[in-house]
């Protein structure tokens, strides 16, 4: 008998005017890319199976069923610590590729982005600095070589269900003891499978094409192998030439001479791959597993200086981690166990052709937690978590070019609940060790202590059963203690520096959120509308800056001292729904006060810390019909200065980045077909985010998937 046999033929023809060229020569490891070939032919292989035992000639009638998905995300109203969620229907409204897209709608994040599809982005919150902002996937922090900070160009979107930002910490007892220890928690929550009944396999497949070579093909192929296991692949690669135009201006006065430029040496590649696992044990018992591997490589366009780009360095990284998670709850229900395992090597070279400069770092990282959750009573929870980890630095420098760090965390927490009170606490014991295997003592031993409390308190709550309308107001406070050691990157990427401290800070929060709910408003729909309000103050001490010299890959680090941060967040979300329409209005604004009390001799006494705006915010406004869904988003940076003077040299002028989408959603018989166009940054307005890193112009981008 004739084996069967399939051939796929492959053909991409784009032309929109959007200078779209796929490329996908990449240097990848043989074996690796092997590996990933398999993984996607055996799931093509069930997929074949599935689809070829689902055909018959039966007249089918489709039943609507509701799905139940593992995906909870944390309340933005009962919350003690400032939350704010995006949901995955949010992230595609926003048309966000990254991680940062996303974050830049938040309030009190200020986004350090040096421009393009593959520029570094890094994220800072109410002054305390990127280093403060821990990213976790699934609950499960990760670590980052390049520089000490989360790059978030290197995370994309796609398979995620919700992307939250907590300030303090989140309010879960089971999380893992270094999220507790976190200044700020960003959570990209993986999306658990979901199937009707008769399904197996769930398939979407698209692609995003735009403006300067931008191309990002993605693939997420969910199966169910039974009722205890599925999972996941999701592949993404996204490229970009990123050669868009900018403006020289000569001097300072934006009305003299100028001229047109483009941007140099900026292309991009990147190519990301997820297998998740997911099995339910028993009814007591859950597992989760995910494989990530990200490789990137880069050219740096490099700062524009003297009415001139310097185009001569590159950067590549590979990102691998192995990471699972044991969930485990008693008979009695009185206990609950949540134990995670975690491999992670990080890859980061940088190359100056210029100066024939070649920098390797190859950073790896065994993780070990436990947290044991203890029922005491109807009101009242202890947890007990328990971190270790390793992490050893290698690089091909003659000096600090093989580090090791012990870090062991510990942490006892406890709340109380009732009906209208939340009472929150715990406290972390931080213990960390490390030594320079070329030297013959010990570099430093660090062991710190700090606290943390918080209440939330139900002040008024009012329920219409007959007119199907709600009122509640909350009131919340946290105090919260951080103490952060120096990194890897700050100590050893550029030069030894001995003479850096931890960086501590005291976070203080006060506030209120307030929900309403109207089931009719003049008889014309429903409307749901949540505002949040806080004020904080935050003192950093020895607070660590990070200041780029030659390039945005090597930094200066330095103590800048003391640091007082007073501000405001509020947030108003508003869902107004009316037969088939419905309107999502969603606005932020935040106020930053954040100014240097080191030594009142010095000449940044009393100013606004670099890169800090005092005035932000956002707004966000998606309609969704049967017709054509369309949206409009802007972000708002004021006032910046790119040092710590606040002098005109240093300013860097407010901005407002606008953009519009239109989308439809078209029904198949087999699956669905969603299009989707963008046009970004609508008035064609140029910023800089950071000082000589000139940002994208206009620039449009379309979305084509379809859902099976």
């Amino acid at each position: 008998m004739q084996k069967n046999s399939f051939t796929y033929n492959i053909n991409l023809d784009v032309d929109v005017d959007l200078d779209v060229d796929l490329d996908l020569n990449l240097d990848f490891d043989h074996s690796r890319f092997s590996v990933l070939k398999f993984l996607l032919l055996l799931f093509l292989l069930c997929d074949c199976s599935a689809w070829a035992q689902q055909t018959d000639t039966l007249k089918r009638t489709t039943l609507e069923e509701v799905r139940i998905s593992e995906n909870k995300a944390p309340s933005e109203q009962k919350s003690i610590t400032p939350t704010q969620v995006v949901s995955a229907e949010k992230i595609e409204q926003l048309g966000a590729l990254q991680v940062s897209d996303v974050l830049k709608h938040i309030a009190g994040v200020t986004l350090k982005d040096y421009g393009g599809v593959g520029g570094v982005k890094t994220v800072s919150a109410r002054g305390l600095g990127s280093q403060f902002s821990t990213l976790t996937i699934d609950g499960v922090a990760v670590s980052d070589a390049q520089n000490g900070q989360i790059d978030l160009s290197r995370y994309t979107t796609g398979e995620s269900a919700y992307i939250s930002f907590c300030n303090g910490q989140q309010d879960n007892l089971l999380q893992t003891a270094r999220s507790f220890a976190a200044g700020n928690v960003v959570n990209m929550e993986t999306h658990a499978p979901q199937f009707f009944l008769a399904e197996k396999t769930n398939l979407s497949v698209g692609i995003d094409c735009g403006s300067f070579g931008l191309l990002s093909p993605h693939l997420q192929l969910e199966r169910k192998v039974n009722d205890k296991l599925s999972l996941s692949l999701f592949a993404n690669y996204l490229q970009s030439k990123g050669d868009y135009p900018f403006t020289i201006h000569y001097t300072n006065n934006q009305n003299d001479s100028s001229s047109l430029a483009r941007r140099e040496h900026s292309e991009t590649k990147m190519l990301t791959t997820d297998l998740n696992l997911f099995y339910t044990i028993n009814s007591r018992q859950r597992l989760s597993a995910k494989i990530h591997w990200m490789k990137s490589d880069l050219n740096l366009p490099g700062p524009v200086i003297f009415y001139t780009q310097k185009a001569s360095e590159s950067s590549t990284s590979d990102i691998l981690f192995v990471q699972t998670k044991y969930g485990w709850k008693s008979k009695s229900k009185k206990w609950e166990l949540s134990a995670v395992g975690k491999y992670q090597q990080t890859a980061d070279t940088y190359t100056d052709t210029l100066s024939h400069l070649f920098n390797s770092y190859f950073q790896q990282e065994g993780y070990l937690s436990r947290t044991l959750l203890f029922h005491a009573s109807k009101h009242l929870n202890f947890s007990f978590a328990n971190d270790g980890a390793l992490n050893t630095l290698h690089s091909n420098k003659t000096d600090n070019n093989e580090v090791t760090r012990w870090t062991t965390l510990h942490v006892l927490a406890a709340n109380a609940q009732w009906n209208r009170l939340t009472l929150s606490g715990n406290v972390l014991l931080n213990n960390t060790h490390e030594q320079n295997l070329n030297l013959d003592h010990d570099l430093n031993h660090w062991i710190k202590g700090s606290p943390y409390f918080g209440i939330n308190l139900l002040a008024f709550q009012r329920n219409d059963s007959l007119l199907l309308n709600s009122h509640s107001l909350r009131l919340r406070y946290f105090f919260k203690e951080n103490y952060r050691i120096p990194n890897f990157s700050e100590l050893y990427f550029s030069e030894y520096h001995d003479e850096l401290r931890p960086e501590k800070a005291l976070q203080h929060n006060i506030g209120l959120t307030y929900n309403a709910y109207r089931d009719s408003l003049w008889n014309l729909g429903g409307v749901n509308a949540l505002l949040t309000v806080d004020g904080y103050y935050n003192r950093v001490s020895d607070k660590i800056i990070a200041i780029p010299t030659r390039s945005m890959f090597l930094w200066t680090m330095m103590n800048l001292g003391n640091v007082n941060i007073l501000g405001v967040d509020t947030k108003a979300d508003i869902q107004f729904s009316c037969g088939n329409w419905e309107t999502t209005l969603t606005g932020t604004y935040s106020y930053q006060h954040a100014i240097d009390k080191t030594n009142s001799e010095d000449k940044t006494y009393g100013h606004q810390i670099a890169y800090t705006p005092r005035h932000s915010g956002s707004l966000s406004c998606y309609v969704a019909n049967p017709y054509l869904d369309f949206g409009y988003n802007a972000t708002f940076v004021g006032l910046r200065y790119s040092g710590n003077q606040n002098i005109p040299k240093n300013a860097l002028s407010a901005y407002v980045d606008q953009g519009i989408v239109v989308a439809h959603t078209f029904d198949l018989k087999q699956g669905e077909l969603k299009l989707r166009a963008q046009m970004l940054n609508l008035l064609d307005v140029q910023y800089e985010i950071v000082k000589n890193y000139p940002m994208m112009g206009r620039n449009f981008r379309i979305s084509v998937s379809w859902e099976l």
